[in-house]
């Protein structure tokens, strides 16, 4: 499985380890939920990367990290691209706006959090990804960051419990794990 976020923000600039501050312990906390195990066997299982590879500054609104502009995602596509191609995960967790559309395209977090895609951004239904060996998958989650407000409705809550279930039910199956 391979997990893909934004950018490294001011903290795991500093640590050097991905999702290693706030919104890091939220994320292990919905991987435990799925079934993943504490936040150390979930980096065991999960290779964490982002989008782009260097943190962008903090955000001229005072909250949050800066969005890395096209030209800082375009600088680091070919590390992700080779990423992609070292390791073939068959199932890609892109978390976040910016890692959805990198690949889903303009999908809204209200349409594909709780869903589950192949790798050309076609919606599967669980049972069919349940059984889809060999096939990259793809299941987005929303971005844990406080600064997110998209968790803060009630119908959002639910879409990511539905992406958690899938995500225990896909990590489960023998026949593409």
């Amino acid at each position: 499985m391979m997990l893909v976020g934004q950018a490294p923000g001011r903290v795991e600039e500093g640590a050097g380890r991905p999702f290693s501050g706030r919104a890091g312990r939220q994320l292990f906390r919905w991987l435990e939920a799925a079934g993943l195990g504490d936040e150390e066997a979930a980096r065991r299982s999960v290779y964490i990367t982002s989008i782009t590879k260097c943190f962008p500054g903090p955000a001229t609104s005072g909250s949050g990290d800066r969005r890395p502009t096209p030209a800082e995602v375009d600088l680091c596509r070919g590390h992700l691209d080779r990423q992609l191609a070292l390791l073939q995960p068959w199932l890609i967790l892109p978390v976040g706006q910016m890692a959805l559309e990198r690949f889903l395209g303009r999908l809204s977090m209200d349409l594909a959090v709780g869903r589950v895609f192949d790798a050309e951004g076609a919606e599967l239904e669980p049972a069919d990804a349940l059984v889809a060996a060999g096939r990259r998958l793809v299941l987005p989650l929303p971005h844990p960051s406080g600064a997110s407000r998209w968790l803060n409705a009630p119908a959002h809550k639910t879409l990511l419990g539905r992406a958690l279930e899938l995500l225990g039910r896909l990590q489960e199956s023998p026949t593409i794990a």
